[in-house]
């Protein structure tokens, strides 16, 4: 089963920053073939369910061995069984429509 999910992962009982830490999560989600987007607040990730899952254990796991103690992890999860979804589909139908709102918005500032 495909999943679309994005996560943003905290590490605990560190320092302030934080960078260390998700540069190395980034590092462990590209070795894993998955595709994955990182942003301010979190990274979208895209695959099959089971190996989704298994790449943000694998997160966790790196980042305890660099010597974190406590990491909390909100996760969203997306998945559809009438048709496979993806990050950029999620994204695209969100500018197409705001791409459509344009020529409106030009006719109403005339």
């Amino acid at each position: 089963m495909h999943a679309v999910a994005d996560f943003c992962l905290v590490p605990m009982g560190v320092e302030v920053s934080v960078s260390k830490y998700i540069a190395e999560c980034q590092r462990v989600l590209e070795q894993s073939g998955l595709k994955y987007e990182l942003h301010g607040y979190g990274t979208g990730l895209e695959g099959e369910y089971g190996e989704v899952m298994k790449v943000i254990e694998q997160c966790h796991e790196a980042i305890h061995a660099m010597g974190c103690p406590r990491i909390a992890t909100d996760i969203r999860i997306g998945t559809r069984v009438d048709k496979q979804g993806s990050l950029a589909n999620k994204v695209g139908s969100v500018k197409a429509l705001l791409a459509a709102d344009e020529p409106k918005q030009a006719e109403q500032t005339k």
